[in-house]
């Protein structure tokens, strides 16, 4: 038995050795076990078996290191020869190092001295072009400073406009010319309280001498009616004509000869001395200095001050007309005030307007209750059957604002209707004035104020939706505007020559900004989504299934898009289609973007995925009214490019190319060109084309022979 094992035990020897020697040595602990483990005196027999194996190693290494002996030796022999001509090699390049630096520590000495004299120059250049855009401004206050020393006040009005509209915006991030914006204000009041301070010298002034004053204008008309008189008993009363007065007052007429003749009456001891008139004896400067003045400062913004300034106004006229004088030029000095009165009220409405666009909340009305919903359209005309028949509680499709604003316009049309009081106007005028006004608060005041709500950055899009849909409501609104005028003028508005009211136009024009913004914010939107796509464009395949980039932006503009069911026509069909064609420009060019330089095709298999998510999604019809698979068309570039790479169908696009009934008609040829150069360029480096040719070097051939096809088709086209 003993012997029978002895083979048993040698060949589980070598067994063990085998695994000793392809096993980790951290390992070999439970194998050497096993050798204590079995038979009696099995080690002593594994031993004679493991210095065997060694002994044969031993031998195989002799041999090994006599076989390359030799070589080792020559090896050794040559690096000797080449350390010498290597040590010779160093001192040649330390003493080429050391001239070379010696020489270049002039040359850089010179190019940092030029580097210096560069950076002075350039300063000094800009310092100059910065004074040249200084001087001018230091000029004009200086010229500021010596017009209010000289109390030259309105130059120096004029002066500071120019300073504050042309000069100082040019160097407004200096500190001097903050100081300097600072001041003029200051400098404004001054001048004002300067002015006034002068008139109301002139007025006491006035008061002290008004004895003498009237006195003298009392004599002269005395002068006058004497001579009128003597006249007109020398000429006879046919042809007597009204005196004209000279600047110092002194009359003159007409005589029948055309002639003008002097007033001779008077003392014959005034006669020798110059005749002092009552404008003579008053300077009237400061009056017309303090109007030029404040002509240039203060516009009156507070329309309750112009009115009451129009009532004192008529009831001057009303006076000095009840005592036969002309008031003709007093009513038309009503009629600037008037103009100014309007702009008033339209700055001051301005306010309003813009407090209640900030205060919306810029979704539907909700009504609890009937007792609301009488409410707010005793506020606004409307009137929706559908709506009327729902139950309550429920939602009114416009915003709060719209009422708001329904009902300023109306008190508008009441401020300005104030003035028009004790006029003496006819109906008519009346009318015209308050439907020209109105206008301006449409046309102009409102519109502004809508574009510039819409164009604030805070405005998303619900809430232009809901802008859209309140213009549209304040649209429908214009006609009872105009009745609400006609009732209060008693003027029809069939008469030829009443004024329209601009409304529609001003609400039209808010509508298609809204639209534009729409589109511009939705665009934008999309952009900031796309800036979260991460592909692997190396990747060897793709995950299965679509980015989660994409369907974020998908789940977005499915929300979206419920909430454009509300605007009126095909504001939202318009939107839909700009967002999903805008969405296929932004994958086709990520696609074909210049720094991308490799693209594989697993990753034209996950892109493959994430357009087949965009289709889905335009078929899945987001926004009613497309008909057919209208929408679906915004892909059809990217299906057809793709489609062309995953079956790779070269041989069908190149022969169909240019036929009308090209399976790949939409495929350009420098576009399929430009993404067939970006995944021959990574089978050069990553072998991503094995799953196609599988080191086949005929696909390559076949490749190489599509792109000169492809380069032949886009020369052709150039051409």
């Amino acid at each position: 038995m003993a012997e029978a094992d002895i083979p048993e035990c040698i060949t589980e020897h070598e067994r063990i050795l085998q695994e000793i020697e392809s096993t980790d040595t951290a390992c070999v602990g439970p194998t050497l076990r096993s050798i204590y483990d079995d038979q009696p005196n099995a080690h002593k027999r594994f031993m004679e078996k493991l210095d065997t194996r060694i002994r044969n190693h031993d031998r195989e290494i002799e041999k090994m290191c006599n076989f390359h002996h030799q070589g080792f030796v020559d090896a050794i022999t040559e690096l000797l020869k080449v350390r010498a001509d290597a040590e010779k090699l160093m001192g040649q390049v330390t003493d080429t190092n050391r001239r070379l630096q010696e020489a270049g520590k002039e040359v850089t000495a010179q190019t940092e001295e030029v580097i210096r004299c560069r950076i002075q120059q350039r300063n000094m250049a800009t310092t100059v072009e910065k004074l040249q855009l200084c001087i001018p401004v230091l000029e004009m206050y200086s010229k500021l400073k010596e017009q209010l020393t000289s109390k030259r006040y309105y130059a120096a009005l004029k002066t500071m406009e120019q300073l504050e509209k042309v000069y100082i915006p040019r160097v407004s991030q200096y500190r001097f010319c903050q100081i300097m914006a600072e001041n003029l204000p200051k400098l404004r009041e001054e001048i004002k309280d300067v002015s006034m301070s002068d008139l109301k010298d002139f007025l006491e002034s006035i008061r002290k001498h008004s004895d003498k004053v009237g006195e003298t204008a009392i004599r002269q008309a005395q002068q006058h009616r004497t001579f009128i008189s003597t006249v007109a008993k020398q000429a006879g009363l046919d042809h007597y004509t009204k005196p004209v007065f000279s600047l110092n007052g002194r009359a003159h007429s007409h005589t029948p000869n055309g002639l003008l003749m002097d007033d001779g009456a008077g003392d014959e001891e005034d006669a020798d001395d110059e005749i002092l008139t009552a404008q003579d004896l008053v300077d009237f400067s400061p009056v017309y200095r303090c109007l030029h003045i404040y002509t240039v400062l203060s516009y009156c913004d507070d329309p309750d001050l112009v009115l009451e300034l129009k009532n004192l106004i008529v009831i001057f006229a009303d006076t000095l007309q009840g005592y036969g004088f002309p008031v003709s030029r007093l009513f038309d000095l009503l009629f600037e005030v008037r103009d100014q009165y309007n702009e008033t009220l339209l700055k001051k409405w301005a306010l309003v307007f813009r407090e209640i666009f900030e205060t919306d909340n810029y979704s539907p009305i909700p009504v609890e209750t009937e007792e609301e919903y009488k409410v707010v359209v005793s506020r606004f005309p409307f009137h929706d059957a559908e709506i009327e028949k729902q139950s309550f509680p429920k939602k009114l499709p416009m915003s709060q604002s719209v009422p708001q604003i329904y009902s300023q316009v109306k008190e508008f049309i009441y401020a300005s209707l104030k003035f028009s009081e004790s006029l003496h106007r006819s109906s008519t005028e009346i009318d015209d004035m308050l439907r020209k006004s109105t206008n301006l608060l449409l046309t102009r005041t409102l519109s502004s104020c809508l574009q510039n709500l819409i164009k604030k950055p805070h405005i998303g899009l619900t809430e232009l939706v809901q802008i859209i849909i309140n213009t549209t409501h304040l649209e429908q609104a214009c006609r009872y505007l105009e009745e609400f005028i006609t009732n209060i003028t008693n003027v029809s508005p069939e008469t030829v020559h009443t004024t329209r009211l601009y409304g529609l136009s001003t609400f039209k024009d808010a509508r298609h900004a809204a639209e534009g913004e729409i589109y511009t914010k939705l665009n934008q939107k999309i952009d900031e989504f796309i800036q979260l796509a991460d592909y692997e464009w190396c990747m060897a395949e793709s995950d299965g299934r679509a980015s989660g980039y994409l369907m974020d932006l998908i789940n977005f503009l499915r929300s979206t898009f419920q909430v454009f069911t509300h605007l009126p026509g095909k504001v939202a069909q318009t939107a839909c289609m700009s967002a999903c064609k805008h969405l296929s420009t932004s994958l086709m060019q990520m696609l074909l973007d210049s720094e991308l330089k490799q693209i594989s095709m697993g990753a034209i298999q996950q892109f493959n995925l994430d357009v087949m998510q965009c289709e889905l999604f335009a078929s899945s019809e987001p926004v009613p009214g497309f008909q057919g698979d209208t929408l679906q068309l915004a892909f059809i570039d990217l299906r057809q490019l793709l489609d062309l790479f995953m079956v790779w169908d070269w041989s069908t696009y190149l022969a169909d190319y240019g036929q009308p009934n090209s399976k790949y008609l939409r495929v350009n040829p420098a576009t399929a060109l430009a993404l067939l150069e970006k995944m021959k360029d990574t089978s050069k480096k990553n072998n991503i084309f094995s799953q196609f040719r599988k080191n086949d070097r005929d696909k390559q051939k076949l490749v190489e022979t599509v792109v000169k096809q492809l380069r032949s088709l886009v020369n052709g086209m150039s051409s």
